[in-house]
């Protein structure tokens, strides 16, 4: 009895940390890419690039399941909902299969696929069809058989000549054969055949490469690559109507068929008499990218590539509705601004070579009020490849986007108002393309204390640039600490409480400049010069004490003091030597480091190309966490950029399949001990979690204390906010009672003192 009791008790303890843990994680998807459809009698699933939702249609409640719930970061591929089981199926290009009950919510994933010794880029899964409780899942090397009651892999069918590997597109049931598109004819086996793995029981239908086969109530359709729908008659396939298109989706639904093309969507009854077609003028416009279509409780769901879900009642001349749920406009951010009511997302992007693509742009999305706003490209003035957005701290109405093509976009008040290029402003045109080549590569963007704004002007002779607050743009002579400034790109700016600008390069290491005593300074590879580990430099950050930190394509180094500018010749930056297992290493050694943040505790938080996120302590000796998609809900591996909410201690991750943030505790420390407050408070019985105490100054002391006068915990804070697990020093949770909190700041000259109440 005392075991089932510790074991019950185990299970509550595990289920409230997995609670907790998903409760720290908050995603930010773009839902507008649509893979993939599904429906039961009132509800239509939509699978987007790594995520899904479902809407009901009779109470238009939407309901989102991402990475945080579950899911895979990998691109989905296939999605269905079996209405016998009450289950849904999410199938992914790398043959992973989440298995969702929708009974408790509950996720199984399945890895059977995945582990087949089959080259990797064979076990995509494309559709999946149910019959009498088996599920028979078409992949890019053939058929899988699924038992959606039992959970469990059954036969696979490799049906393609002599048993080959074949890429099977979509399988449908008719007339006891099951018939399956392939990139090599449509093949048809009798589904009573207790030998279906022997490929010589599949028989060539019709040659060719197929698409889709779909069963239509007592006809069985199929289209072929090149769009050409044929209907199956006395044992043969026959050609009867070419669409305009190749077809990326056929599906069948209350006896009406659903064809998608990239422009239209053709809506036949069950005697293939054309009911309606849909072109995408009719739904947005001539841009939108049809994907696929079902039918749902009388309205008709269109996904598309680019702009979410749509819906409409099927009569002609209805009014068709976007139901995606509110998100950024595509998962691949590569940058970021936060303050502390916003988050700014930009999308334009540069290769490992800095050479900008992505030049149609995807314009730039704002969060703020749980609500986004996306401005589309049509509204930036022609700004291409934008790779930096950066509020002004002064004025949070006015913003700045860097184009890595375009020049300086400025925002007002939501509006982007004014591009500053070559024609207008000091910025200048790369010289390299010739005369009548037009590219103007701004990116690194950063505020002085005066209000000042500089940026970086890539590939030309000297691209660092301020924009005064008078208008007035400046050049400073970067070109005399540069090797080839015109082969130069710039990457980030950090600038430190002494004024010095610190600039990475691709290939000239960092680059310092003060501007009081018009000095520039240098560190490059190798020992004498620097000892950075790499002159192409990615990212730089100041932190709380004044450290320089630098991350390269191939590891990190840190300036341990910034004031040396001002006194050394030639400045050095280190590697942080960690020991592991007693043996002496180099942190992040070898890793490409995009992105380093610095939080409010002086932890740092590093991202990389490919290892995920680190988040190291203030002096980088302890890795506290290592995020990836593994042990997280990092939706990616492929870290672009963090920004830290100061106020909130929110971790913003942006990655190339999705923003995601970690709720932290560690906020930027206040001026004083005005604002200091608990909470919890007070602490209930229910509560699992941890104390905070918010709004204190760095370095304040912390003493907690029952009504007695006993201490029970005491600490010195990091920042502005520290956690106490209501224990006495770790032991023991403390008794029911009010607590006393005893604040002081370092040198005792201001303090506070505030209670909370434990209720156990």
């Amino acid at each position: 009895m005392k075991r089932r009791f510790l074991n019950i008790l185990f299970l509550l303890l595990l289920q409230i940390a997995l609670a907790q843990n998903k409760l720290s994680w908050q995603p930010y998807f773009s839902f507008n890419e649509i893979k993939d459809l599904s429906e039961a009698p009132a509800t239509v699933f939509a699978a987007s690039e790594n995520a899904m939702f479902s809407k009901n249609t009779a109470s238009n409640l939407v309901k989102t399941t991402t990475t945080v719930d579950g899911l895979s970061g990998q691109t989905i591929s296939a999605i269905y909902y079996s209405e016998v089981s009450k289950k849904t199926l999410v199938g992914y290009e790398n043959g992973l299969l989440i298995i969702i009950n929708e009974a408790d919510g509950s996720m199984l994933k399945k890895v059977d696929i995945i582990n087949k010794q089959l080259p990797a880029n064979l076990k995509k899964i494309n559709h999946f069809m149910e019959h009498n409780g088996l599920v028979y899942v078409s992949c890019d090397f053939g058929i899988v058989q699924f038992n959606v009651t039992t959970s469990q892999f059954g036969d696979t069918y490799f049906i393609g000549d002599v048993g080959a590997e074949i890429s099977v597109k979509q399988a449908a049931f008719f007339n006891g054969f099951i018939y399956a598109a392939t990139s090599s004819g449509i093949r048809r086996a009798d589904i009573l055949n207790s030998d279906l793995i022997d490929y010589n029981q599949w028989s060539v239908v019709n040659s060719g490469e197929w698409s889709s086969v779909e069963t239509l109530d007592t006809e069985l359709i199929a289209i072929n690559s090149s769009g050409y729908i044929h209907r199956f008659v006395s044992n043969a396939f026959v050609g009867f109507l070419q669409l305009p298109q190749a077809s990326t989706d056929m599906r069948a639904e209350n006896n009406i068929l659903m064809i998608t093309t990239p422009n239209t969507i053709f809506v036949y009854n069950n005697q293939m008499i054309l009911m309606r077609q849909i072109s995408n003028t009719e739904v947005l416009s001539d841009k939108i990218i049809f994907t696929c279509a079902t039918f749902v409780s009388d309205f008709i769901y269109i996904g598309t590539k680019e702009n979410g879900l749509f819906s409409a009642v099927l009569a002609s001349g209805a009014t068709f509705d976007n139901n995606t749920p509110i998100g950024p406009s595509r998962n691949n951010i590569f940058s970021l601004d936060v303050t502390s009511n916003s988050v700014w997302a930009v999308y334009g992007d540069y290769d490992l070579f800095y050479n900008p693509y992505n030049l149609d742009s995807y314009g730039i999305s704002k969060y703020s009020n749980s609500d986004w706003l996306n401005i589309p490209y049509e509204e930036v003035l022609g700004a291409k490849s934008i790779t930096r957005i950066l509020v002004n701290p002064n004025n949070e109405n006015q913003v700045y986007a860097s184009s890595f093509f375009s020049g300086l976009l400025k925002i007002e008040d939501d509006v982007p108002n004014f591009l500053y290029d070559y024609s207008n402003s000091g910025l200048e045109t790369i010289t390299t393309e010739g005369p009548n080549y037009f590219d103007v590569r701004i990116n690194g963007n950063a505020f002085d204390k005066s209000g000042n704004l500089w940026v970086t002007n890539s590939r030309i002779k000297n691209g660092l640039k301020v924009l005064r607050t008078n208008g007035q743009w400046q050049t400073y002579p970067i070109s005399t600490v540069l090797v080839d400034p015109e082969e130069t790109n710039f990457s980030n700016i950090a600038i430190d409480k002494n004024g010095t600008k610190w600039i990475s390069t691709s290939n000239e290491g960092v680059v310092g400049f003060n501007e009081s005593s018009n000095t520039f300074k240098k560190m490059t590879f190798g020992p004498d010069v620097g000892n950075l580990p790499s002159n192409n430099a990615r990212t730089v950050a100041v932190d709380t004490k004044n450290q320089l930190w630098i991350g390269t394509t191939k590891g990190l180094r840190v300036l341990s003091n910034v004031a040396s500018f001002q006194t050394e010749s030639q400045l050095k930056a280190n590697p942080i030597i960690i020991n592991d297992d007693n043996l002496a290493q180099e942190l992040l050694y070898e890793q490409f480091i995009t992105s380093i943040a610095v939080d409010g505790a002086n932890n740092k938080w590093i991202g990389t190309v490919d290892s995920g996120i680190f988040m190291v302590s203030p002096n980088g000796q302890e890795t506290k966490y290592h995020f990836t998609i593994n042990n997280s809900p990092l939706p990616s591996n492929v870290i672009n950029d963090i920004k830290i909410n100061s106020v909130t201690g929110e971790v913003f991750i942006a990655t190339n399949k999705g923003m995601i943030s970690f709720k932290g505790i560690a906020t930027e420390a206040n001026e004083d001990l005005n604002n200091v407050y608990v909470y919890p408070n007070p602490v209930r019985p229910e509560f699992s979690g941890t104390v905070k105490i918010a709004g204190l100054i760095d370095k304040a002391n912390i003493k907690i204390a029952d009504i007695e006068g006993n201490l029970v915990y005491e600490t010195t804070s990091e920042g502005g906010t520290i956690e106490w697990d209501t224990t006495a020093f770790g032991k023991y949770k403390v008794a029911s009672g009010v607590y006393m909190i005893f604040i002081s700041a370092q040198d005792g000259g201001e303090t506070k003192v505030k209670k909370v109440m434990i209720i156990r």
